[in-house]
């Protein structure tokens, strides 16, 4: 069997031709597909607002700037993340505090992040950011309703979940991103996600004035707009400290062609995951899935004992399995900062056990009944 990894990239002909022709046009870099590519993906996921930016830990770091995060404010997010869900705290100069996870589905916890927001005096936290690990949405409705309690802000981690959703209490749809019931939304445009461009990332928002920030935050603080008659084509104006963080017309070329292809990828993806559950169930746990919610399959995680000896075996056998994730307050930067946090058992019991199987649309039955089988044997 040939090599097996947890997750790669699919390209097929569209995409090589969308990029040819991309390099072909006379604009290699703010040129329209850019500005095209944004409003692909604001309407897909029903935001009214999209800004694509190089990558999702740039959409990270000036969504919170966007939302005016300072120096010493406090945002909770989860340990069971990506290193750059709490990265982009810190970067402008913010504390970051963990919550705990959810045991079963492996999201932040609301009662946990309740809990630890009443534990403190009004004001004491600034923002949440809470992140659809795997491809599993959080329901922002009941955020939502804690930060605007507390006077909160909301940073939507979307990175695994372009196409999943969970229906609210009004019995509507609302896909991740759709920032609804958050203020910014976070995408990642990464090989091993589900829409590939090499490196990227999208923000998405409702908010005009959000959309106006984070628009000349991606770059260096820089607008054209509404430039006096008296000043020649020539004329800008820097009016905030912003930064490179632009994405190219090569990349939005072949992320409209991803993007049109990710529906068809989930519903592979979800038929992946079905066939795990199915020959895994009550023998190997797995995330949970929650009435009403879609799943967008990023990962598909097991939780098994001797975790590093199935990981060490499937090796063996050409499955390059991966960990998703070490705890951050667990990594030597954020242990020597030596903030004060929460309980994290759940996180930390959670790592001691996942692992993340391969999972992406491209992944043939004989390929995923070769993983399954290797499993189960280990599991004996």
């Amino acid at each position: 069997m040939n090599p097996i990894p947890y997750g790669r990239q699919s390209i097929d002909q569209t995409d090589i031709d969308a990029v040819v022709a991309a390099l072909q046009h006379d604009f290699l870099t703010q040129g329209p597909k850019v500005a095209e590519f944004e409003n692909r993906f604001a309407k897909y996921v029903g935001a009214k607002y999209a800004v694509a930016v190089n990558n999702a830990t740039a959409g990270l770091h000036i969504a919170a700037l966007a939302l005016g995060l300072k120096e010493g404010q406090r945002v909770i997010t989860t340990p069971i993340t990506f290193a750059a869900s709490a990265n982009c705290v810190r970067y402008c100069g913010g504390e970051v505090w963990f919550a705990d996870i959810e045991r079963e589905t492996y999201l932040l916890s609301l009662e946990n992040t309740r809990a630890l927001i009443e534990s403190k005096p009004k004001g004491f936290f600034s923002g949440i950011i809470p992140v659809d690990f795997a491809g599993l949405p959080t329901n922002t409705e009941a955020f939502r309703a804690l930060a605007d309690e507390h006077g909160l802000w909301i940073i939507e981690d979307a990175c695994h979940a372009p196409g999943g959703y969970f229906i609210d209490s009004k019995g509507e749809k609302q896909l991740c991103g759709s920032v609804n019931y958050s203020d910014i939304g976070v995408f990642s445009f990464h090989p091993v996600k589900h829409i590939a461009c090499g490196e990227g990332g999208m923000l998405t928002t409702n908010s005009s004035e959000l959309y106006d920030k984070l628009s000349k935050l991606r770059t260096h603080g820089i607008t054209k707009e509404n430039m006096s008659e008296n000043h020649g084509g020539w004329f800008y104006e820097m009016q905030s400290l912003g930064y490179n963080y632009r994405l190219t017309d090569i990349q939005c070329a072949l992320g409209i062609t991803q993007l049109a292809k990710n529906d068809k990828g989930v519903e592979r993806r979800n038929e992946i995951a079905l066939r795990y559950k199915t020959v895994f169930d009550g023998k190997i746990d797995y995330q949970v899935l929650p009435e009403n919610t879609y799943n967008a399959h990023h990962l598909f995680i097991i939780e098994i004992n001797n975790r590093k000896e199935l990981y060490d075996y499937l090796r063996e056998h050409n499955i390059y399995a991966q960990i998703h994730y070490i705890p951050v307050h667990t990594l030597p930067y954020y242990q020597k900062i030596g903030y004060e946090s929460a309980d994290l058992s759940n996180a930390e019991d959670y790592y001691s056990k996942c692992i993340s199987l391969p999972m992406y649309p491209t992944l043939t039955d004989e390929e995923q009944d070769f993983v399954i089988e290797k499993v189960l044997a280990f599991a004996k």
